[in-house]
C-alpha cells in the first residue's frame, strides 16, 4: 500500500476516452490498496484555444485576467475525470489549486509555491476519495487566481508528493520514460531503468523534453522519488532519483541531450581592460535575453574576442543590443550565426571516469564535425556545431558511447 501523486498531462487526457483510461489506471491502483492523488492538465489543445480567444478580445490580454481564464482548462478535466472516478464505484473529489490551498506568490503567468495546506486532502485521502487536483494553477495571499507558467502541472505534482510525503510522484505522459537520446534521431535509443536528478536537470536544461526544469528542481529539493511513465503502453518507465551508492559505477555517459534553439553572437577587437564582459553582457541582459554558453579569447595586441550563445527567439534582439555595445565600445566587428545547435553529453559517471571528453572530440572529429565552442561541468560536456551535423553527432556520439548497450561504458576506440 503506497501513496502515490500521478500527474497527468494534456495529451493523456485529450478526450472523453482518454480520460475514461486514465480513470481505469486510477482503478487498478485503487484495487491494489493505493491512496492516489491525481493531477491533471487541460485537455490537449485547449490551453492554446483559450490564449486565442483571450489574444481576440485583447491584443495584450491582462495576465491577472488571462490566468482567471486559463485555469479553467484543468477545471473542466478535473470534473470530467472525478465522474468518470465515481461511474466505478469510487469516491472521488476535485479540487481547483485554490481549493487545495497552494499559496503562490502575485506573478501572474510564472507563479511560484509558497504553502500549500495539507489538512483538507488528508482528511479526504483517510476517507478513501481519490483527489483529482487542478495542475499549474494556485492563488497569491489575496486569492487572485495564479497560473504556474510552463511546464506548472508537473510542478504541481510534484510539489503535491513533496507536500504530502507521497511514495512516489508518477508523470504519465506519451513517451514510455526517459531515453540514452531521443529515438527519432537514434533508432537504438534506450530507454533508462533509472537516472539521478542530477543527470535529468542537465537533460531538461540542455534540450529534453521529457521533464520541465521546475519539476526535476523541485523533486531533487525534496527528495521526491519521480517516475516517467506512458499513458497508452504499460510498463516501469524511468525512476528519477538520489545520486545512490551505485551512481559512481555508473556508465560515465548516461545520455545526450540536444537542442536546435540556438544563436551564436562574437564581438571582436574590445579593449582587455577589467569589467569588459559587464558591459558587454550588461545590455543584453538589460533587454531579458538569457545567455548560455560564453568563450573569451585574448589576443596579443591587447584586445579580445568574446562570444556567447542565446536562445533563437532571442537572437534578433541580441544582435541589436551587441551591435550598439561595438559601436561604443570601438570594436572591430560582430559576427553573427543563427544555424548552430548544442550538443551535449551527460552522466555522473563522468566524475570516475578519465578520457570522457577526448573521447567525445575524437568520434565528432572522425565524422569530419568541427567545435566551435565547448562547455563543461562535473558530469556534462556541451559543443556548438554547424546545425546541418547535428543529427550526425548525436548518432556518431550514441555508437561512440555504446549507448545502445545496457551498463555501457566509454568506447575504448
Amino acid at each position: 500500500m503506497a501513496l502515490l501523486v500521478q500527474k497527468y498531462g494534456g495529451t493523456s487526457v485529450g478526450s472523453v476516452e482518454r480520460i475514461e483510461a486514465v480513470a481505469d489506471r486510477v482503478l487498478k491502483h485503487k484495487q491494489q490498496g493505493d491512496d492516489i492523488v491525481v493531477v491533471v492538465s487541460a485537455m490537449s489543445g485547449e490551453t492554446n484555444r483559450l490564449i486565442e480567444l483571450a489574444k481576440s478580445v485583447q491584443a495584450t490580454p491582462d495576465a491577472r485576467e488571462m490566468d482567471v481564464l486559463l485555469s479553467t482548462g484543468e477545471q473542466v478535466t478535473i470534473a470530467l475525470l472525478s465522474m468518470a472516478l465515481m461511474k466505478r464505484g469510487l469516491l472521488a473529489k476535485s479540487y481547483t489549486g485554490s481549493q487545495v490551498r497552494i499559496t503562490t506568490d502575485n506573478a501572474h503567468g510564472k507563479a511560484r509555491i509558497q504553502d500549500i495546506d495539507t489538512e483538507a486532502m488528508k482528511s479526504d485521502l483517510a476517507e478513501g476519495n481519490v483527489l483529482v487536483v487542478a495542475g499549474f494553477q494556485g492563488a497569491d495571499e489575496l486569492g487572485n487566481i495564479t497560473t504556474l507558467g510552463r511546464g506548472g502541472s508537473d510542478t504541481t505534482g510534484v510539489a503535491l508528493a513533496a507536500a504530502l510525503k507521497a511514495d512516489e510522484c508518477q508523470i504519465y505522459t506519451d513517451v514510455d520514460g526517459v531515453y540514452t537520446t531521443d529515438p527519432r534521431v537514434v533508432d537504438s535509443a534506450r530507454r533508462l531503468e533509472k537516472i539521478t536528478f542530477e543527470e535529468m536537470l542537465e537533460m531538461a536544461s540542455l534540450g529534453s523534453k521529457v521533464l520541465q526544469i521546475r519539476a526535476v528542481e523541485f523533486a531533487g529539493k525534496y527528495q521526491v522519488p519521480l517516475r516517467v511513465l506512458s499513458s497508452f503502453t504499460e510498463g516501469e518507465g524511468t525512476l528519477i532519483t538520489t545520486d545512490g551508492e551505485q551512481s559512481m559505477e555508473q556508465p560515465a555517459v548516461s545520455g545526450i541531450a540536444f537542442n536546435r534553439d540556438e544563436a551564436k553572437l562574437t564581438i571582436k577587437g574590445v579593449p582587455d581592460v577589467p569589467g569588459m564582459a559587464s558591459k558587454i553582457l550588461g545590455s543584453i541582459s538589460d533587454a531579458n535575453v538569457e545567455v548560455d554558453m560564453i568563450v573569451q579569447n585574448v589576443s596579443i595586441d591587447g584586445t579580445t574576442d568574446f562570444t556567447f550563445t542565446v536562445h533563437r527567439n532571442d537572437f534578433e534582439k541580441a544582435s541589436k543590443e551587441l551591435h550598439a555595445v561595438a559601436a561604443d565600445l570601438g570594436a572591430k566587428e560582430v559576427l553573427q550565426d543563427d544555424k548552430i545547435a548544442k550538443v551535449s553529453i551527460v552522466g555522473v559517471g563522468m566524475r570516475s571516469h578519465a578520457g570522457v571528453a577526448s573521447s567525445m572530440f575524437k568520434a565528432l572529429a572522425q565524422e569530419s564535425i568541427n567545435i566551435q565552442l565547448i562547455s563543461t561541468s562535473e558530469i556534462k560536456v556541451s559543443v556548438i556545431i554547424d546545425e546541418k551535423y547535428m543529427e550526425l553527432a548525436v548518432r556518431a556520439l550514441h555508437s561512440a558511447f555504446k549507448l545502445n548497450e545496457p551498463d555501457a561504458g566509454v568506447s575504448e576506440a
